[in-house]
């Protein structure tokens, strides 16, 4: 029998984005701008914020780390605490929505690898203490993310990678996770990709590092990476994209109860049109929280990109639950009804008792994980499952036939992809 676990109470929140000025509000920073926002997420019904310092402004240079930057993130945590709302904090910004934020001692005529130099790392770890420790005294801060989808500065398709093995990958996330605890020691301090670390074989940040490293498994869902392509706006494979995810970091993870957050999930368009994206959200949120051990879901993002920002991709600018006037958008409202639905409900699904075979090589380095990505026999298989309505979970190929270990997840039936083409 799977061993019993207590029932969660869902975190439902936002990655707050600015709606003055979006991250370069940091340039400019206006606390009662910040406040109006957060008054506006509050009225959602939200319980938390994730927050982006950008790095290259609050660490211009390795020794210098800005004070008053600091102090400004704290006032802004202070400021979400005083609305109800808890605050995360991503340090190393990095690389936010399609844009690159690197520091001038990084790049150039200073480049120096992000992943090994020895100074850059003594720099990163100095930073990251610093922005824990500031804020390790508020009961509101929930606790650090080493920095958003940093994975995709070490790897194809970023223009100018820095290359690093899988071992030096997983030395760079110790290093980074034990700089934060050392800052604010006891919080759940994580990391998070994008993608790649999933479905892109060779990527050196691999699912082991994902489902094993940190607190708790972060995953990002975003179903424009051939998902939404392959099977419309309304396939189960779009509506359950994020649950794949979560199910998929369940393959990998030593605990079969260890938390995950929905940290980064949205609507889309083209590939889901607007007026699909409330139903959109109401479906993948829904279909997540058919999952076990779900810690949060973290709507990306709050408010629209104000239009007069240049540069961004089309699809970058619709994505809030707000409209950059503050005004709530019809996700919004969906969003905010499921807050309200789940707010003091427990959460504690059943076991998906039905599991598909992940054959990906090593366990370690997962060097086939492209079985996993859309188009893939696991992905696709997973999704027909899905569809015929089967709670199918995810189990690796070198432990299907561990009876400890199908048990404790309450695993009670095991297929492989092959099977489930040939039903």
């Amino acid at each position: 029998m799977p061993v019993a676990h207590e029932p969660r109470r869902i975190r439902f929140g936002v990655n707050y984005t600015p709606s003055r000025g979006w991250f370069h509000h940091w340039l400019d920073f206006d606390l009662d701008a910040v406040r109006a926002d957060l008054d506006a997420l509050a009225a959602l019904g939200l319980d938390h914020v994730r927050v982006f310092p950008l790095w290259p402004l609050f660490q211009p240079n390795r020794t210098l780390i800005r004070p008053r930057a600091v102090e400004q993130l704290v006032r802004l945590a202070d400021a979400a605490a005083d609305r109800g709302l808890d605050v995360a904090v991503d340090g190393l910004q990095g690389h936010l929505s399609s844009f690159d934020f690197l520091p001038a001692w990084t790049r150039t005529w200073h480049r120096r690898n992000l992943f090994t130099d020895p100074e850059v790392l003594a720099g990163q770890e100095e930073y990251l203490r610093t922005l824990a420790a500031a804020l390790a005294d508020r009961p509101a801060f929930l606790g650090m993310t080493v920095g958003n989808e940093f994975n995709q500065f070490a790897d194809a398709p970023h223009p100018d990678p820095d290359r690093i093995t899988g071992g030096q990958a997983a030395a760079w996330l110790e290093r980074m996770l034990a700089a934060c605890e050392r800052g604010a020691p006891g919080r759940p301090h994580l990391h998070a990709g994008y993608d790649a670390a999933w479905y892109l074989d060779g990527h050196p940040f691999t699912p082991a590092h994902a489902a094993r490293l940190g607190a708790m498994t972060a995953v990002h869902s975003w179903v424009f990476n051939g998902t939404a392509q392959r099977h419309g706006p309304a396939g189960a494979a779009t509506e359950q994209h994020a649950a794949y995810l979560v199910e998929l970091s369940k393959a990998w993870a030593r605990d079969p109860h260890r938390p995950v957050w929905l940290q980064e999930v949205g609507a889309p368009a083209p590939h889901i049109p607007e007026d699909r994206a409330a139903r959109f959200t109401a479906a993948t949120v829904t279909n997540v929280l058919d999952c076990q051990g779900i810690w949060g879901v973290t709507w990306w993002c709050s408010c629209d990109v104000p239009r007069s920002l240049a540069d961004f991709p089309e699809l970058e600018y619709g994505l809030g639950l707000l409209t950059e006037d503050r005004a709530v958008k019809p996700v919004g409202r969906a969003f905010a009804e499921l807050a309200a639905h789940w707010r003091d409900r427990p959460h504690r699904p059943p076991a998906r008792t039905t599991a598909l075979v992940v054959d990906a090589g090593d366990a370690e380095e997962a060097p086939h994980r492209s079985v996993c990505a859309p188009g893939g026999p696991v992905f696709e298989a997973w999704a027909e499952l899905a569809a015929q309505g089967v709670r199918p979970a995810l189990v690796l190929a070198q432990l299907a036939a561990d009876s400890e270990h199908v048990a404790a997840r309450g695993i009670t039936e095991v297929c492989t992809p092959e099977e489930v083409v040939g039903r």
